[in-house]
C-alpha cells in the first residue's frame, strides 16, 4: 500500500505571510494537528498546535514564517506506508506532509499515523489477538484536577505528550489534551492570557475512555481511531458508565498506551 492511496488530499495550508492570528483561528475552528506553510505552492515549514499556543498575544501580529518549523519528515505518494510509519515513529511525529517530489516540494496531501493504522488493522493479522500488556508504558506523566492550564501545557511540552491523564486522590477521573485546551477558548489568545483561576477540571474530558491489560491490541487501536485520540490510560478496577462501557468514572491507573505503541506492534 502506498502513501498516495490512503493520504488525505488537498490539506488545509497557509502562506508564509499569513498572520499568526489567522493561523490560530484555523486551528481553533478545524482542530488540525499541524498545518503546512507554503511559499508559491512550495512547502517551507510546518506549524503545530504547540507552536501556535506558545505564541504570545503581544506578538500575534507576526507572520507564519516566524513561528513555523522545518518539517521533521516528508513523504511522497509512491512511498510504502510501512516505511513512512517507521519514520513517523523515529521522528516522534504524528503526521507527514506529502509532496509531489522533493525537487518541487508541492504539497499534495497529509498522511497521519491514524491513516496508516486504520489501513493496517483492516488486514488480517495475528497482532489482533494479542493483548496490550507487552507495550504498556508503566511510568505515567499525570496532571492533577486542580492544576492550572498553563502548568499542564508546560508539562505536556516538557514530556512531549499532547495529552495527560487527570487524577484526583490517586484515582483517574479524566483526560486533558492540547486539543481540549484550544477548544475550551480559555487560551484563545495564547497561554499568557489564560485566566489564572482556570483549572484542569474545567477543561478535561470526563469520564475517560480506558483499557485494561486484558484488552487486545486491535481493541485499543479501534478505540483510538473511532474517538480520534492518541493515547489510552491502562487501568485496574474500573467503574464503567453503563451507557458507554469503554468509559470509567473512576479507576486505578497503572500505565498508558500510545498510538505509536500500537502502530509499532503492527509493523513488527
Amino acid at each position: 500500500m502506498t502513501v498516495g492511496e490512503i493520504m488525505s488530499s488537498d490539506p488545509v495550508t497557509v502562506n508564509v505571510d499569513t498572520q499568526a492570528t489567522k493561523v490560530r483561528s484555523i486551528f481553533r475552528e478545524g482542530w488540525f494537528r499541524s498545518i503546512p506553510v507554503l511559499s508559491k505552492n512550495r512547502l517551507e515549514g510546518i506549524i503545530s498546535r504547540g507552536d501556535i499556543m506558545y505564541l504570545s498575544s503581544t506578538k500575534s501580529n507576526i507572520e507564519a514564517r516566524v513561528i513555523m518549523k522545518r518539517p521533521k519528515l516528508l513523504a511522497t505518494p509512491e512511498m510504502d506506508i510501512r516505511d513512512v510509519a517507521k519514520n513517523l515513529i523515529k521522528s516522534d511525529s504524528v503526521q507527514a506532509a506529502v509532496v509531489e517530489s522533493t525537487e518541487n516540494m508541492r504539497v499534495v496531501g497529509i498522511l497521519s499515523m491514524g491513516d496508516i493504522l486504520k489501513e493496517l488493522i483492516g488486514s488480517e493479522s495475528s497482532t489482533d489477538d494479542s493483548t496490550i500488556t507487552e507495550i504498556v508504558t508503566k511510568k505515567v506523566v499525570k496532571a492533577n484536577y486542580d492544576d492550572h492550564l498553563s502548568k499542564v501545557w508546560a508539562l505536556m511540552d516538557e514530556s512531549g505528550f499532547s495529552g495527560l491523564p487527570v487524577v484526583k486522590k490517586d484515582k483517574l477521573i479524566g483526560i486533558i489534551t492540547r486539543k481540549d485546551i484550544i477548544k475550551s477558548g480559555h487560551a484563545i489568545k495564547g497561554l499568557d492570557n489564560v485566566d489564572k483561576s482556570i483549572k484542569v477540571e474545567k477543561v478535561m474530558v470526563t469520564p475517560p475512555i480506558v483499557v485494561t491489560n486484558e484488552s487486545s491490541v486491535k481493541q485499543a487501536a479501534e478505540l483510538m481511531l473511532n474517538n480520534d485520540i492518541g493515547r489510552l490510560p491502562v487501568v485496574e478496577n474500573p467503574v464503567y458508565i453503563k451507557k458507554e462501557p469503554q468509559r470509567a468514572k473512576e479507576s486505578n491507573i497503572i500505565g498508558i498506551i500510545a498510538r505509536e505503541d500500537i502502530l509499532g506492534t503492527y509493523l513488527s
